[in-house]
């Protein structure tokens, strides 16, 4: 499978890949009396994240207006009373809102096996992972994240750079704690009724994309800091954070390395080409 899309000539791409690929296996998978299934989805399905507003409740943010973007002004505001709205932690029973052609396909996917699950009597545990990096990452591709290209800046001798304030909320799960979900949400494929079960796959411990460059720059033992550019990209999300809650309840999972300790480890962990 491919990683996250920039724009919208992407589509054909992401729809041969993701939706058609996925297709192609659950049929292999049904010709063959497979019945187990643990598909990477991601947090990209989320679209934004869940906010309230101190005065109106659970809102969910119109998009931001170009105009704040350009004065800076980067919080999403409740479109009753025009206040900044305060981040929540996004369950898994949150809406779905794909917003690049990545996340269309990541929503695709899920569907699609769960068309199968009810057509073939599987069952299907999805994971969606928030924002990975440990050892073995590619090296500088679109696809790497934000803290790989943090990384590569920082080898160049360049300092970081952080759009908008750099105070974006993110969830940062290192790929070891990945690695010991997807063996127990194998372990929650077993015998039972055709279903598909969604879990959030975080660290439980949000940082900020500044904190991120901090932190990885810490590692590195470099003396460069950070520049937070006020840049912006309009289809960026603001904060998006997920809630740990079901994946600890119900598949046992808890993450067991934090960004704090992680992100500075990763500054020198060995990548791949």
């Amino acid at each position: 499978m491919v990683g996250a899309g920039t724009d919208a000539a992407d589509l054909p791409t992401y729809a041969m890949h993701n939706d058609l690929g996925t297709a192609a296996l659950l049929a292999a998978m049904h010709s063959a009396g497979v019945r187990r299934l643990v598909p990477a989805s991601s947090m990209v399905v989320y679209g934004e994240g869940r906010y309230a507003c101190s005065e109106h409740g659970r809102r969910a943010p119109p998009p931001r207006r170009e105009d704040d973007l350009r004065a800076g002004s980067f919080e999403n505001r409740c479109a009753v009373c025009g206040s900044d709205l305060s981040w929540r932690p996004v369950p898994e029973d949150a809406p779905l809102d794909p917003r690049s052609s990545y996340a269309a396909s990541k929503v695709a996917q899920e569907h699609y096996a769960s068309a199968w699950a009810r057509q073939a009597g599987g069952r299907v545990v999805a994971l969606r992972y928030h924002n990975v990096y440990g050892p073995g990452m590619p090296r500088d591709t679109p696809y790497s994240g934000v803290a790989a290209m943090f990384r590569s800046s920082l080898e160049r001798g360049e300092p970081p750079q952080v759009y908008e304030d750099g105070g974006q909320l993110r969830d940062f799960v290192h790929v070891d704690d990945v690695a010991r979900a997807n063996a127990l949400a194998l372990g929650a494929t077993g015998d039972g009724p055709a279903s598909l079960v969604a879990y959030n796959v975080c660290s439980g411990t949000p940082v900020t994309i500044g904190e991120v460059a901090g932190l990885v720059a810490r590692g590195s033992g470099s003396e460069l800091v950070p520049d937070v550019t006020g840049g912006y990209r309009p289809g960026d999300v603001r904060h998006v954070v997920a809630s740990p809650l079901r994946a600890l309840h119900e598949l046992g999972f808890r993450a067991s390395i934090s960004p704090e300790v992680g992100l500075p480890q990763f500054a020198t962990a060995p990548l791949r080409a």
